[in-house]
Parts: C-alpha cells; sequence; structure tokens
C-alpha cells in the first residue's frame, strides 16, 4: 500500500517504526488515523493511505476473521489493494503464486528485453505470465525488481554490469539503443 507513487527506499525507512506499532491488522483497528499518518507522512499520498490501512484492518477484523485473505478477489476487496500489492502478498507471504509483481522496474525490464509492449501494469502482467513459468514468478518479480534498481535503472542502464546484456535486444555495441 505504501509503495505507491514513493520509491522503495522511502517505504523501507517508514515501514518499521509502522510495523513495531501495528505489527497486526488486529493491532491496527483502533489506531488514530492521524497517528498512521504521522508514521507514514514521508510517503506520497500519505492521508489516502493511512485512511486505506485502517480501513483494510477493520474490513480484515470484520470480514475475513481477523486474518489477511488468500486469494487475489479478496485480497482486492481491501481498501489500497490492488494487483501489484495482492500478488505481493500472496507470492511472499503465503508462496501462492498466481501472478507477477509488476512495479515500475519490472515493467522498464519486461519491455527493455522484449517481453511485452504494454504499458500498463495488468497487460504486462498477462504478458509475463504468458511467458514464464508459473513457479518462477515469485522469484521473477523479487529478481527483476532489485536488477531494475541496482542494474537497469530508469535513467542509465548499467549494460556492462549486466547478466542479461548478451541476450538483451536494447543492448548494442556496449550500450542501450
Amino acid at each position: 500500500m505504501l509503495s505507491a507513487q514513493c520509491t522503495d527506499v522511502l517505504v523501507n525507512k517508514v515501514t518499521p517504526a509502522l510495523f513495531a506499532a501495528y505489527p497486526t491488522p488486529e493491532s491496527m483497528v483502533d489506531a488514530a488515523q492521524e497517528h498512521l499518518q504521522e508514521l507514514v507522512k514521508r510517503t506520497n499520498f500519505f492521508r489516502n493511505k493511512s485512511k486505506n490501512m485502517l480501513a483494510s484492518a477493520i474490513r480484515i477484523r470484520d470480514v475475513f476473521a481477523g486474518e489477511v485473505p488468500r486469494n487475489m478477489e479478496d485480497l482486492i476487496s481491501l481498501p489500497g489493494v490492488a494487483r501489484k500489492t495482492a500478488n505481493c502478498v500472496l507470492g511472499t507471504a503465503f508462496g501462492i503464486k498466481v501472478g507477477v509483481v509488476v512495479d515500475t522496474h519490472v515493467g522498464r525490464i519486461a519491455r527493455r528485453m522484449g517481453f511485452t509492449k504494454a504499458v500498463e501494469p495488468v497487460a504486462v502482467e498477462r504478458d509475463l505470465v504468458k511467458i514464464f513459468a508459473q513457479e518462477d514468478w515469485v522469484y521473477l518479480s523479487h529478481s527483476w525488481i532489485d536488477h531494475g534498481r541496482a542494474v537497469c535503472t530508469a535513467r542509465t542502464a548499467k549494460c556492462s554490469g549486466c547478466f542479461m546484456a548478451e541476450i538483451c535486444p536494447r543492448r548494442v555495441d556496449g550500450r542501450m539503443a
């Protein structure tokens, strides 16, 4: 929820205090939205994110008996949760591989490698799940996110340090085309 329109670095800075204060959805149910806002205020749209976190915690308690849902349909019924977040929770927390997490890094690498021409994340995901084995979807997401942060960055791809450089269709004579 926090990653929307926000850098991973910033999300990783605010989550320790958030999780220390509210380690479970149940512990968040009675939180004051103002306190949640204070904890996540460095992220963009912090008011809406805090509102969604609180509403999701209440919905998890009231509709899902205090348990985070373990399927796509129920997860995306939570305020502030879309496919990217649901795929991340299902794959990483529960080992349930129903799709590929498509963030800006995954989308960029998929387009650069020629696996998709799509820009919209759901369309990128649709293309990737046709190509890669389901057993690899969680690893693919995490490894491409890491690769996109460190090597195949938006501004300057570091092709000389890329393990996929020899098969990358965008690499021409040692540089990105």
